[in-house]
């Protein structure tokens, strides 16, 4: 993988989409250009029935590219195929400073590990994922084996972000 690359993962409920937001806004903020790829479950759909892009797939198209004069999105239909690794999405964004990544829990790329209170399953992450390089949690941390943030101190995380992918030295 060429792309500068950097995780958000931890179990459901742990703050993961709200960190990448804040983060997202945080580099753009610094002058970063930031792509992100969310690691969705199966049934996600990001059309409606009734759309024009929502028949042409019911109709069998195996790729649908909506496109206007502010955005442009591609849809493919896995129709049986294995989800693409995250490198084959990875070689398929433009060109960014770096490229967030949330969930992808497997994957062997650098992450930070979210946890909540509130979250169903509280249990670490970090100790079975080497990939794992901090912790951003709403709760004290006794394990200080990694650097732990405060969930909500999205400038110190992204200063590690921007220390721990080569951004900055």
């Amino acid at each position: 993988m060429n792309k500068r690359l950097f995780g958000i993962t931890g179990w459901k409920n742990s703050g993961k989409t709200t960190l990448t937001e804040k983060l997202v806004a945080e580099l753009v903020g610094r002058g970063w250009t930031v792509s992100t790829v969310k690691h969705a479950h199966h049934d996600f759909d990001i059309d409606k029935p009734g759309a024009d892009s929502f028949r042409h797939r019911q109709a069998g198209a195996m790729e649908v590219a909506i496109v206007s004069a502010n955005r442009w999105a591609l849809m493919h239909e896995l129709r049986g195929e294995d989800e693409p690794a995250l490198e084959a999405i990875l070689s398929r964004l433009a060109p960014s400073d770096i490229v967030l990544v949330e969930g992808y829990k497997r994957e062997a790329h650098l992450k930070i590990e979210t946890r909540r209170l509130e979250a169903k399953d509280r249990t670490p992450l970090s100790a079975g994922d080497p990939g794992i390089v901090a912790i951003a949690a709403d709760f004290v941390i006794e394990d200080n084996s990694l650097p732990v943030f405060d969930l909500d101190d999205v400038k110190s995380i992204a200063d590690f972000i921007e220390r721990a992918t080569g951004l900055v030295a």
